[in-house]
């Protein structure tokens, strides 16, 4: 990565990108394409994504007009976003997919190279088990040419506990041969201080992504936040239909922009889990549901022997349920006989 970034050069006319400015040529002025790009749609796709509810209270747009411009968006996109697809069609468009490393080859060789993009993974166990250093880790190896384990792209964070320290991303680029400040500057990073923030600032990278510049976005944690702004049973329904609408907006963008969506979650004591399902040791992730059926990919990270770490995977649809060791390093996650 010397020199000009690797994530400069992006061919958008692979990208799969349909801009939202090219519904012009479809009858629709540029003054209701500028409030669509207000309300943060950017591309033609997140505008079939939104609910005609939620389009129609945008300022100035009523029913009629919400129809003509979903109508003109399906036919830009027909028959993709209009119908079923074959197969080997859905085989064709998942060609894009890219895996990006860990930093620990067995946990790369357990999910069959490295999380994948257009998928949302979620990490979740105690604390010191190394989430937060994966999410660093992958920070930097995203930015990596392929034939190394990255995607050549830029990553967006979302902090919601102030745990993102450019010095780790410095000292985890040197064991990679990357310049330190070129990686830091790579990496788009918001500090979320509430929920509303955070939803918010997952619809405001929404034009970030539109540019193809990007291949990772972390979120590190999910549910601190809404865990302390909902409070009490009486809030807990509120509280897990906000999560799952964020979830579900971070699985579209993972599809559309084609992003690993790296999200780090708390546990919680169950300590009926044990008697009732075998192998379970009593810590599950925050969240419930709502977290569980938009994640793809599911890994519980927890403590091994001396500095070892050990990662299982929970759940996913093209992996089998199998662990991995790893240590954390200066340089990030690593193998144990790394050193």
């Amino acid at each position: 990565m010397g020199g000009d970034s690797v994530v400069d050069d992006v061919e958008d006319d692979e990208s799969g990108i349909v801009d939202i400015e090219d519904l012009q040529a479809h009858g629709i002025n540029a003054s209701d394409i500028s409030k669509l790009k207000q309300s943060g749609i950017h591309t033609v796709p997140s505008l079939l994504y939104a609910t005609k509810k939620k389009l129609c209270k945008i300022k100035g747009f009523s029913e009629t007009k919400v129809e003509k411009i979903v109508e003109a968006g399906k036919k830009m996109l027909e028959p993709s976003a209009t119908g079923f697809q074959t197969g080997s069609e859905i085989a064709e468009y998942r060609k894009r997919c890219i895996r990006i490393s860990t930093g620990s080859k067995q946990l790369d060789v357990a999910l069959n190279g490295g999380f994948q993009t257009m998928s949302v993974n979620e990490v979740y166990g105690e604390f010191r088990c190394g989430k937060t250093q994966m999410a660093h880790t992958m920070a930097v190896i995203c930015q990596l040419p392929r034939e190394m384990g990255g995607a050549e792209g830029k990553v967006a964070w979302i902090d919601t506990e102030g745990t993102f320290r450019p010095e780790r991303i410095a000292e985890i680029a040197e064991r990679f041969g990357v310049d330190g400040q070129q990686a830091q500057d790579n990496i788009m990073v918001a500090r979320a201080y509430n929920s509303e923030i955070q939803c918010e600032m997952l619809e405001t990278l929404a034009q970030n992504f539109a540019t193809n510049q990007y291949r990772l976005l972390i979120i590190d944690s999910l549910i601190s936040l809404f865990k302390t702004d909902y409070v009490g049973r009486g809030e807990l329904q509120e509280r897990q239909s906000t999560i799952s609408l964020f979830m579900r907006r971070a699985a579209q963008m993972a599809d559309e922009f084609n992003l690993v969506v790296f999200i780090t979650n708390q546990v919680m004591s169950d300590p009926g889990a044990s008697a009732l399902f075998a192998g379970v040791d009593g810590r599950k992730p925050a969240g419930g549901h709502a977290v569980a059926h938009a994640s793809t990919t599911r890994l519980l990270l927890r403590k091994g022997r001396g500095e070892e770490r050990v990662a299982k995977i929970i759940d996913s649809p093209d992996c089998p349920e199998r662990e991995a060791t790893y240590i954390i390093t200066t340089g990030g996650i690593n193998d144990p006989n790394a050193l």
